[in-house]
């Protein structure tokens, strides 16, 4: 993450000196990791780390370009900082999922039908760590909900949609901090489908809440 660092911290000086101004498109890949003296690959990590607090927008066919830096625009981005570090809040919902979120899934064991399974395990063979960032948090929250919305519980099903939408954030924070991530999601994923498709409730159930446990114990240290 050095490197990354490194980009974000020259992109970020670059704006403060004013040789990048709200509405500027950024010169392209190529020069400016040149110009930077930086490798392309940490560039990249840089620019969607900074699209991800609206300091940089990526427009698909056109460029990256600096936004508007309006306080509005920039207040999401302490808002997201907030959310991770207010009062142990954030920490409470994950212990809160950590508790239901596998027993919905022990329920689903042996209610998800073989068609289901087969549809969770195509969608987390449909990613890859390759994948942008945004996409693969969107394959999780999907897995996690398609798993808990088997479990035929309709209050458990909205209880843990509530936990798992206020937990986004966290997990592209983590996903940006730590390497291997993406990674070691997907590798659970396919675990908790191979249970799944075995009709191990136990097994489901312990597997999804080490799942779990991994994202709060990286929160923990984070905050």
């Amino acid at each position: 993450m050095a490197l990354t660092d490194e980009a974000i911290a020259r992109i970020q000086a670059m704006i403060v000196a004013g040789e990048l101004k709200p509405g500027q498109r950024l010169p392209p890949e190529k020069e400016l990791s040149e110009a930077l003296g930086l490798s392309r690959n940490s560039l990249r990590e840089a620019v969607k780390a900074l699209e991800l607090i609206r300091v940089l927008d990526v427009r698909r066919g056109d460029g990256t370009y600096v936004t508007t830096l309006e306080p509005s625009l920039l207040l999401e981005a302490v808002s997201f900082v907030a959310d991770l570090h207010q009062d142990g809040s954030l920490l409470e919902l994950l212990e809160a999922r950590r508790v239901l979120e596998p027993a919905a899934a022990g329920l689903a064991t042996t209610r998800l039908t073989a068609d289901d399974v087969a549809g969770l395990r195509t969608s987390v063979e449909g990613v890859d760590p390759g994948t942008s960032l945004e996409d693969l948090v969107a394959h999780d929250i999907a897995f996690h909900s398609r798993i808990t919305a088997g479990c035929g519980n309709s209050y458990l099903t909205s209880m843990l949609e509530a936990l798992n939408g206020r937990t986004v954030r966290a997990r592209i924070w983590r996903g940006l901090t730590q390497s291997d991530a993406a990674r070691r999601t997907l590798d659970e994923h396919l675990a908790i489908v191979d249970a799944l498709e075995r009709r191990e409730p136990v097994l489901v159930e312990a597997l999804v809440t080490a799942h779990i446990d991994g994202v709060e114990r990286w929160l923990r240290r984070a905050v």
